[in-house]
């Protein structure tokens, strides 16, 4: 573990700065069809062609909003186009465990730049997918992010077993909270 005061401090003045465009105050009228796919490996497509440039990908994924309708879309003060999501809109890529006064903290990374601790207000869930656990953790707003199965395994090695009747649930410390990965 290292220490992760400035970077911590770094997260908490991001957030502060209100980087992300505030799209659940914008209700333009409804345009059609963004011709984009968020495919379930988190990569973007737009008419069958892979988005090349990442900034592209980073600009169009904060302007991403999910309604009550449970359909994604991208909105801009003056239109909202629908945004097809094979599963979720991000995938964690990456995490570092870091340390402050004593608590293990977990920080994920994602595939087009944000970074969130693993906390209250960005828990981790999972849900069972062809026989595996798949976990997710909660981005921003109800957005998600799916847990590459990489990053799952890794952190499987550094979380604790605890039994449960019958059961071992493997769970991960951050924060001060605990979140299960999966149980057997």
């Amino acid at each position: 573990m290292k220490d992760s005061l400035s970077l911590l401090n770094s997260i908490k003045d991001e957030s502060k700065q209100g980087k992300l465009p505030p799209v659940d105050s914008w209700n333009p009228d409804y345009c059609g069809d963004s011709d984009i796919v968020i495919r379930h490996d988190g990569s973007w497509w737009h008419q069958g062609t892979m988005f090349k440039r990442q900034k592209l990908v980073e600009l169009f994924s904060r302007i991403i909003r999910l309604d009550d309708d449970e359909k994604y879309y991208l909105v801009t003060p003056v239109e909202k186009m629908l945004l097809t999501v094979e599963d979720v809109p991000f995938l964690v890529v990456g995490f570092e465990m870091l340390e402050d006064d004593g608590e293990q903290k977990i920080l994920f990374e994602t595939n087009v730049g944000d970074s969130v601790l693993v906390d209250e207000m960005h828990p981790i869930s999972v849900k069972a997918a062809e026989d595996e656990p798949a976990p997710y953790v909660l981005i921003r707003r109800n957005l998600k992010a799916r847990v590459a199965r990489s990053v799952y395994y890794q952190l499987l090695e550094i979380a604790k077993e605890e039994k449960q009747g019958k059961e071992t649930v493997m769970v991960l410390e951050s924060c001060g909270q605990k979140f299960e990965l999966g149980r057997y």
